[in-house]
């Protein structure tokens, strides 16, 4: 994408398609849409929603951003009543018809490489709600618009991630937005559920300065702590319960940490915050999520070519 108009129009697939103009560009529209609504902008429009894997969030984030501007949605949120699903269509296919449609897609899939697939073979925009361990860039919009709207920059900041950052996908694409912008950055999380090697060699490679971590011992230097769920399915039962105790956000942990210190997590929680740390200053995930629809309406005016002046 270019910071030009001519990338209306175009799929939002992965984080690493946009440029930090780009990023700017969908954080504003977000901004001008917490001043003032706009219900009718998308009001000619039809959106299709296709959620081919659970979600709680991404998914009603959508289709309340969708109503919010007026469009009509249609698709489904449970593939096991598709022809997908019952009678062995192949995805290309079921994409295509669903696509003749409507103006864009929204898709999540298990698939990793789906969503890009998808903006290819179709002639709408295709926007990436999490295609399995691979992307999830409208999260990473979001998460963006948390930083900022808490820290008031995305330059010069310390921020940690803490818990799977190996298979976690809010992760992966959060970390190639950071480098776009002047971040220290703090990996901390048990050994083989460490970033990834190749993401790693790509923050070496663009200058970023960073460091991995196996038990949570930076508070205090803190802007942003990133939170994410270590999923339980990959561990022995006995091997989760003695690691997940060592990296459970507490307020006595938190007791150490800067004024502005805020706590994100792209959600849901099991066990990695301590209920308690939601009646502290620091807790912000629960309007991260709120403004998760803010962000979702920004990506959706501006994909198709409604964008808003201040």
């Amino acid at each position: 994408m270019s910071t030009t108009n001519t990338w209306y129009q175009q799929s939002l697939v992965s984080i690493a398609d946009l440029s930090k103009d780009d990023i700017n560009i969908f954080l504003k529209q977000a901004h001008i849409l917490k001043q003032k609504k706009a219900p009718n902008a998308l009001s000619d429009k039809v959106i299709s929603h296709c959620f081919f894997e659970a979600s709680t969030r991404t998914r009603l984030s959508f289709e309340a951003a969708s109503n919010r501007l007026g469009a009509k949605v249609i698709g489904f949120s449970d593939p096991s009543h598709t022809s997908y699903e019952q009678k062995g269509e192949s995805l290309s296919d079921t994409l295509k018809v669903i696509g003749s449609y409507s103006d864009a897609m929204v898709l999540r899939t298990p698939q990793a490489g789906a969503a890009r697939l998808a903006s290819e073979i179709l002639d709408i925009p295709v926007i990436n709600a999490g295609d399995g361990g691979n992307q999830h860039p409208t999260q990473t919009l979001l998460d963006l618009y948390a930083i900022y709207q808490t820290q008031g920059s995305l330059e010069g900041l310390n921020i940690a991630f803490v818990g799977d950052l190996k298979y976690g996908r809010t992760v992966h694409s959060l970390v190639k937005a950071c480098a776009m912008y002047d971040m220290r950055l703090f990996f901390i999380a048990p050994e083989h559920l460490s970033l990834p090697d190749h993401l790693c060699r790509d923050l070496r490679n663009k200058g970023v300065r960073f460091s991995c971590h196996d038990a949570l011992e930076k508070i205090p230097q803190l802007d942003i702590l990133y939170v994410t769920r270590l999923q339980k399915e990959r561990f022995d039962p006995l091997e989760y319960k003695s690691i997940v105790q060592s990296f459970i956000i507490t307020p006595e942990i938190l007791s150490k940490a800067k004024e502005n210190l805020k706590v994100l997590h792209p959600m849901p929680r099991v066990q990695e915050i301590d209920p308690r740390v939601d009646h502290t200053p620091y807790a912000y995930y629960f309007q991260q999520a709120k403004e998760g629809v803010l962000v979702r309406q920004a990506i959706l005016s501006l994909i198709l070519q409604q964008e808003l002046m201040a």
